[in-house]
């Protein structure tokens, strides 16, 4: 029992530092005027974990910084589906 407490404890003292920032570039295409990357910049940063996000019309991308224990490239573009924008993964 006592192993197996001294375990649990490890992992939540280690789990926090395995978290890291992620960026990644969003492809969204479906801008099309100038007030389109304020929707973009609103929907994305309202996801937790997001730290920082780049929204630029003229490129149609947005580059996202977030922490991915707390939300995943899935939640991001979801985000921006809901808000009227579906993107994904620029390669």
């Amino acid at each position: 029992m006592e192993k197996l407490f001294a375990s649990q404890a490890l992992v939540a003292v280690v789990a926090p530092v395995l978290a890291t920032n992620q960026t990644v570039p969003l492809s969204i295409p479906g801008m099309t005027c100038a007030a389109c990357p304020i929707t973009v910049k609103k929907a994305i940063s309202k996801v937790e974990g997001v730290s920082k996000t780049d929204v630029s019309f003229d490129k149609h991308e947005a580059i996202v910084t977030f922490d991915d224990a707390k939300t995943s490239v899935q939640k991001l573009t979801k985000a921006n589906e809901d808000a009227g924008f579906p993107s994904s993964v620029k390669r």
